[in-house]
């Protein structure tokens, strides 16, 4: 590390949100610099590159104003997160200042942004449900503690309701179980930020949570510390308090896109569509930081969103995210514009740790079957729309007939719910039932007969 007392006036160039600085001591990557500029004002910064003749410094609060006569200090030392408990509850801003008129965070400890890699060894497996109170998730991609299940959405899709819904729906199951949200918005719009903290007020959700918000003019380099910041906090909350902490980030694409804007401003080479080559273990830095630990009561589970442009679903953010993620719940504008809310295209959603959440004892033992029947039951009645259009229904049979008309009915009565409607697992689950009976018997293949004598109401 660098002497700490040793200022360098040795700027040699600017570039965007980055200052280059030659001749300086040895440093080291990620170490924390002040940069004192002509007027006295001092900025904050972070090595973001280093080498025997330049260091890079990436400058968080921008570099408008900073000239060569600007003086360097490298501080020595990573940059740090303050935590307490005492942060449950409060607005902050993407570089972690209150935002809601509060005092400053007293901190109990001060911990590395980047986290510490969890040994593969010590993690302990999803298994765990989490309530949402959102039937497409609850019922049918199942989110269980410890999981990253990501929300794919597109440009005018409600998926900052659906965020905000699922903030101040979220549960566990369970006695003696503390459970807390941390939302991590970045770049998002003024608009915006009003609309999430009036929300967070209004639903009285902000007394569990902890919000960062950071806004579209914010710098590019803020708008990649913000989600470390949050997930440093989710670690202390969740592996020295012991709560439940789900993570809801919102967008991930525009994080992605201050690492393009930070990487064309160092003339990297850009990968796939001038995004960085290492954008995939960029991601994997974050979402990674989810997940329990053997030994520990708390866990962080994981709901990052992002809109995929275009609505491109290989497009590489959301092809990367897959690849890390287990599983995806894919927003459908189709469904969005025949004024169905929330707009959740079950077909191609999916919860790869769904099996180790649900069944007796954490949802309901017909959990499984129920929700194989309706992804069967919805599959065949969608197929049949697009036989319709070119055969008519009169041509059907009159067990195609039901099965159409359940596709229509399950968009309707599970897919739909209000923007405030909280849903329990079992009273999804009983429409479901209610939904079978418009089906025959035979039809109801994937559903073992003790459950139909069991749930399925009489006609």
């Amino acid at each position: 590390m660098a002497d700490i007392t040793k200022e360098y006036k040795t700027i040699s160039q600017i570039a965007g949100p980055l200052v280059y600085v030659k001749n300086t001591d040895p440093v080291g990557y990620k170490e924390m610099v002040n940069v004192r500029l002509s007027d006295g004002s001092i900025r904050r910064g972070q090595v973001l590159d280093t080498s025997d003749d330049i260091v890079v410094i990436q400058v968080f609060e921008g570099t408008t104003g900073i000239d060569r006569d600007a003086s360097v200090r490298f501080l020595g030392d990573t940059m740090k997160m303050p935590v307490s408990r005492d942060m449950i509850g409060r607005i902050l801003s993407g570089s972690g200042e209150p935002l809601d008129g509060g005092a400053r965070i007293v901190p109990e400890k001060e911990l590395d942004i980047e986290g510490g890699a969890i040994n593969p060894w010590a993690r302990d497996s999803p298994s765990d449900f989490i309530q949402t109170g959102i039937s497409t998730i609850d019922g049918m991609n199942t989110l269980v503690r410890g999981q990253k299940l990501p929300i794919f959405s597109q440009s005018g899709l409600p998926h900052n309701e659906m965020a905000l819904q699922i903030a101040r729906q979220a549960k566990v199951r369970g006695e003696n179980e503390e459970f807390a949200v941390v939302f991590i918005a970045m770049g998002i719009t003024n608009e915006e930020k009003q609309m999430f903290m009036k929300e967070f007020e209004r639903t009285g959700a902000l007394k569990s949570a902890v919000v960062f918000l950071n806004l579209a003019d914010d710098p590019a380099v803020e708008r990649t510390l913000t989600p470390r910041l949050g997930l440093t906090t989710a670690e202390y909350m969740a592996f020295d308090l012991g709560m439940q902490v789900l993570v809801i980030m919102t967008d991930v694409t525009n994080y992605c896109e201050a690492l393009r804007q930070i990487g064309a401003a160092r003339d990297e080479v850009p990968g796939r569509r001038g995004y960085p080559g290492y954008m995939y273990t960029d991601l994997a830095q974050l979402y990674e930081r989810a997940g329990r630990i053997k030994g520990k009561k708390g866990s962080i589970t994981q709901i990052p969103i992002l809109t995929m442009p275009s609505g491109d679903i290989t497009h590489p953010i959301p092809d990367l995210s897959g690849y890390i993620t287990e599983g995806q719940i894919v927003l459908s504008m189709e469904l969005h514009r025949a004024g169905i809310y929330p707009p959740v295209n079950v077909s191609s959603s999916l919860s790869r740790l769904m099996g180790g959440g649900t069944g007796a004892g954490k949802t309901r033992e017909d959990h499984k079957n129920v929700s194989d029947q309706l992804y069967a039951s919805y599959a065949e009645g969608k197929d049949l729309r697009g036989l319709v259009a070119i055969v008519g229904k009169d041509s059907l049979s009159a067990k195609d007939r039901k099965l159409l008309d359940f596709a229509d009915i399950f968009e309707d009565r599970i897919v739909r719910q209000g923007i405030d409607e909280d849903r329990s697992i079992e009273e999804t689950l009983d429409i479901a039932w209610e939904i079978f009976t418009e089906l025959d018997l035979d039809q109801l293949t994937r559903i073992s007969r003790k459950y139909l004598e069991k749930y399925l109401p009489k006609k």
